[in-house]
C-alpha cells in the first residue's frame, strides 16, 4: 500500500510512530521552553511564527481560552462552539452561528492538522497565520461571531484579569511580561493550543503502517482515489488530504483554491453574495467561485459539505462531482453549475459508477481518526 502511495506521488502519514522536532524560541522569550513536536510519518514541523514560539504553558493556556465562553461578548460561545472536538472540531452545522445568533454565510472549517494549513478559512489567499485569522471571529462585525467589540473589548479582557486561576496561566506562559494577560496573548496561546491538533491515527494511517488490512471495499476506493480516473488526489493529495500544505521548512507561495460548479447563476459563471470566493478578494472574475479544497481527514465526521453546508452526505458530494457540478433549476440562483466558465477542468473528467461510488465512500471512511476525536488532551480542563 505504501508502495502505491510512493508511485502515485503522495506522501504517505500513518499514526504508528512518531519523529521529534523541536521549535527552538527566540532569545527574548524566557517564558518559552524548547518545545518538542511528536509527529507522526509523513509529518514534518509546522510553521510557527518567530513572535509566537511553542510552549507547553502556551498551550495549555491556549486550550483553557479555547473552551471558555467567557471569550464571547455576552459570556455564551467559545472557539470550541463551532468547532467541537466531538465533530473534529467543527459544528455540523450548514451555515454556523454566532453569539448573538446571527447565521453565517459560510460553515466552520474542521481544525484537524490546522498548523499545517497554507491559508486559513475558506477564500483568502492572504490569510496566512492562525493570529492574525483569529482577529476577525473576536472582533468582526460582519458576520458577529465571538462579539467582543470596541464597547465590550475592556471588560471581556477583565474577565480573565480578575481570574487568579487565569494570572497564574498567563504568567508561566508570558514570564517576560509584566502585563501578560492581554488580547495579544490571549490569540497567541489559542493559536499554538490549535497547532497541536494532530489528526494522524485513522485507519487509513494504520494501514500505511502496517499494522492493519482495509477491506476489499475499502481498499478498491483507495485505489480510485489516487487514480487518474477519479482524479481526488488531484486536490486531497497531501498528508492533510487537501492541497494546501505547507511546513517550516516549504511554505507555498501560491496556494490553489478551486471553482467546483456548485453554481452559475443566469449562466453568467456568478455564485451569490456573500460567497463568491476568492472573488471577493480579489475582485477578479477568473477568481469567482474558487474556494479552499477542504482536509478530507475525519470527513465522515463533518458534514455537511462545501463552504455553505448545501451538500449533506458524502454520497450526494460523490453524485455532484461525477455530474461535473450542479444544476439549479430554479429560483434566485438558477443556473446550470456544470457549465460555470470559471469551473476547475478537472471536475468535468470524473466519471464513476453506483460501485465506485460506494469503494470511495468505504474509503474516506477509514479517513476517521477516533483517537483525535476523543484525545483528552484537546478536550476543555477538567473535564478528564
Amino acid at each position: 500500500m505504501a508502495a502505491l502511495l510512493v508511485a502515485l506521488g503522495v506522501q504517505a502519514c500513518g499514526g504508528g510512530g512518531s519523529s521529534a522536532a523541536t521549535t527552538t524560541p527566540d532569545s527574548t522569550t524566557p517564558e518559552a521552553a524548547v518545545w518538542q513536536w511528536k509527529l507522526p510519518p509523513g509529518f514534518t514541523a509546522p510553521a510557527v511564527p518567530a513572535d509566537n514560539p511553542m510552549s507547553t504553558a502556551k498551550v495549555e493556556l491556549g486550550r483553557a481560552l479555547f473552551h471558555d465562553v467567557r471569550l464571547s461578548g455576552n459570556a455564551t460561545q467559545s472557539c470550541a462552539s463551532c468547532h467541537t472536538q466531538e465533530s473534529a472540531f467543527t459544528d455540523n452545522r450548514s451555515l454556523s452561528r454566532g453569539s448573538t445568533g446571527e447565521v453565517h454565510p459560510r460553515n466552520a472549517q474542521p481544525l484537524a492538522n490546522v498548523a499545517w494549513n497554507t491559508t486559513f478559512t475558506w477564500a483568502h489567499p492572504d490569510e496566512r497565520t492562525l493570529e492574525h485569522q483569529m482577529l476577525k471571529p473576536i472582533f468582526g462585525t460582519n458576520p458577529v461571531e465571538l462579539g467582543v467589540n470596541d464597547s465590550n473589548r475592556a471588560e471581556v479582557l477583565s474577565r480573565f484579569q480578575a481570574d487568579t486561576r487565569y494570572a497564574s496561566r498567563f504568567k508561566a506562559a508570558f514570564s517576560g511580561e509584566s502585563d501578560p494577560v492581554s488580547w495579544d496573548n490571549i490569540i497567541k496561546a489559542i493559536a499554538a493550543f490549535e497547532r497541536t491538533l494532530i489528526s494522524a491515527d485513522s485507519r487509513y494511517d494504520q494501514s500505511v503502517a502496517g499494522k492493519i488490512t482495509l477491506s476489499a471495499q475499502e481498499a478498491r476506493g483507495m485505489k480510485l482515489f489516487f487514480s487518474d480516473q477519479a482524479k481526488c488526489a488531484q486536490c486531497h493529495g497531501s498528508p492533510n488530504f487537501n492541497d494546501q500544505f505547507s511546513t517550516a521548512t516549504s511554505v507555498q507561495s501560491d496556494p490553489s483554491f478551486h471553482n467546483t460548479g456548485l453554481f452559475n447563476i443566469g449562466g453568467t459563471g456568478a455564485y451569490p453574495e456573500p460567497n463568491r470566493g476568492v472573488y471577493e478578494v480579489t475582485k477578479q472574475a477568473q477568481d469567482m467561485g474558487k474556494f479552499r479544497a477542504a482536509s478530507l481527514r475525519n470527513i465522515e465526521l463533518t458534514a455537511p459539505y462545501m463552504h455553505d453546508g448545501s451538500i449533506g452526505t458524502l454520497e450526494a458530494v460523490l453524485d455532484f462531482y461525477a455530474a461535473g457540478g450542479r444544476n439549479v433549476g430554479n429560483g434566485l440562483y438558477a443556473g446550470d453549475g456544470r457549465l460555470n466558465p470559471y469551473k476547475d477542468e478537472r471536475i468535468s473528467k470524473i466519471m464513476l459508477s453506483g460501485d465506485e461510488k460506494a469503494d470511495l465512500v468505504a474509503f474516506l471512511k477509514t479517513l476517521t481518526d477516533t483517537g483525535f476525536v476523543s484525545n483528552a488532551a484537546y478536550a476543555a480542563p477538567g473535564t478528564n
